[in-house]
């Protein structure tokens, strides 16, 4: 059985909460550098960005970061951006669903090898069945869910949505 967790409009309201919490948790900086984990991160880091543009003076440098979420180990994590790009700054990495950490814990493992300012997790779903100690520091809904339970994010044109099945 299929279930709609959040619509289109749900999902915009907790987008630009969680983009207000970053600019309040950044509102001495001049730059943030949102860096969204390629897939559903990423497009949900698009959609931070945008609404970050235009309640803040500071700059938004959207990053990509590519990893295979099966194994980031094998292949290593890379980003769009060059380490001195973001030394020194605030990064909010950004997924669209905190399942077990694991995609997560490798994103913030790359960037903790750089000096930063400070480092956020942003997550749309958190879900509690992680097995590495990482949080979302900003989160748009937490359930608590079976493991056997599936959460699909759907990013489509005015169109957006959370299923749980």
């Amino acid at each position: 059985m299929v279930s709609q967790i959040l619509t289109h409009e749900q999902i915009h309201h907790k987008t630009k909460r969680i983009a207000y919490q970053i600019y309040e948790a950044n509102v001495d900086e001049t730059e943030i550098v949102i860096a969204g984990i390629e897939g559903g991160g990423l497009n949900f880091a698009k959609k931070i960005s945008t609404i970050l543009r235009k309640i803040t003076n500071a700059q938004i440098t959207l990053c990509k970061v590519h990893m295979d979420k099966q194994n980031p180990l094998k292949s290593g994590v890379f980003t769009s951006l060059k380490e001195h790009d973001y030394a020194n700054k605030s990064v909010i990495l950004v997924d669209d669903v905190l399942n077990s950490g694991t995609t997560l814990i490798y994103g913030v493992h790359h960037f903790l090898r750089t000096p930063l300012k400070q480092l956020k997790t942003a997550v749309l779903v958190n879900r509690n069945h992680k097995k590495y100690p990482v949080k979302a520091d900003f989160k748009g809904i937490s359930l608590s869910t079976s493991l056997n339970e599936h959460i699909r994010v759907v990013f489509e044109a005015k169109n957006d949505a959370v299923f749980l099945n």
